[in-house]
């Protein structure tokens, strides 16, 4: 009995800001999601709409647009776990530096986003931006403008993003590497297995739990983007660069239509648990323990 209630009280602290910070907004919000309310005008003013906001999500432009936008991030998963995942594997192999090299690819990740955004909207200026004056000094006389491009503005953000996180996975993926036995490699020399024969046949089966992490992160990672869309874009030009959270936001704090933005929020946490749900269905498959 003193042990059950020492463990409750250990976990007591964990339980109580989970519950509070976290477990009871999502309720709060899922009551307000179903309601036409402003949250400056006062909780006498909050008037009950049913499934209305729900259903004008579908018929909503800037929704489907931002949800699109965030379905596009995602492709920045793969693109990023193929590099962080290839430094991860030349840098364990590398005798020297070990230590540089580490600090200096994970420096990004500990970075802050503003420094970041400040960084990249320097590099990508249209006209003065190193990166123009690069493509201009090889031939290229009419770069994009990157960030003041809608064509070109999501594609931005996804170069930074990949930046910004390989540092991270990539100390994972070093992690993972450190725990596979020595011995397969042995074995698999010993039958006559070529070096990439052995990365596809031992590295990337082996590492297979920890690309399963960092995908179902990274996924979770893209839909939450924030605070890179506000300071880089403000989620222009046009709304080319909108996401599910930069709208909410907007519909939130500037438009003031907390049930709107309620049901938004919501609407992303079903997606995300949705996602999540698949790919622990799906990692049966492919990941090996």
């Amino acid at each position: 009995m003193q042990d059950t209630l020492a463990g409750y009280l250990f976990i007591s602290p964990m339980l109580i800001t989970a519950t509070v910070l976290t477990i009871i907004p999502i309720l709060l919000s899922g009551i307000i999601s179903f309601t036409d309310w402003n949250f400056i005008a006062g909780l006498d003013t909050i008037k009950f709409i049913g499934f209305h906001n729900y259903l004008k999500m579908f018929s909503d432009d800037h929704f489907i647009r931002s949800l699109t936008n965030n379905f596009a991030l995602i492709f920045v998963i793969p693109v990023s776990l193929f590099i962080s995942l290839t430094l991860a594997v030349l840098i364990n192999k590398a005798t020297y530096f070990k230590s540089f090299f580490k600090v200096i690819y994970f420096m990004p990740f500990i970075s802050s986003f503003v420094a970041i955004a400040v960084l990249w909207r320097v590099l990508f200026h249209p006209s003065s931006g190193p990166i123009n004056e690069f493509l201009m000094s090889i031939g290229i006389h009419n770069p994009p403008t990157w960030l003041a491009d809608p064509s070109f503005s999501l594609i931005s953000v996804m170069i930074i993003m990949v930046w910004a996180g390989i540092g991270f996975e990539m100390i994972i993926f070093m992690a993972g590497l450190q725990n596979i036995p020595g011995d397969l490699y042995e074995a698999a020399d010993i039958d006559g297995a070529s070096k990439i024969r052995q990365f596809f046949t031992v590295t990337i089966p082996m590492l297979s739990p920890t690309t399963f992490f960092l995908l179902i992160t990274g996924i979770v990672g893209s839909f939450k983007v924030f605070d890179l869309i506000m300071i880089l874009t403000n989620g222009g030009p046009a709304g080319s660069t909108s996401v599910i959270v930069f709208y909410l936001y907007e519909v939130a704090f500037i438009q003031l239509k907390s049930g709107y933005a309620s049901a938004i929020g919501i609407t992303l946490l079903v997606l995300i648990l949705a996602i999540t749900v698949v790919q622990w269905i799906g990692q049966k498959r492919w990941v090996n323990y």
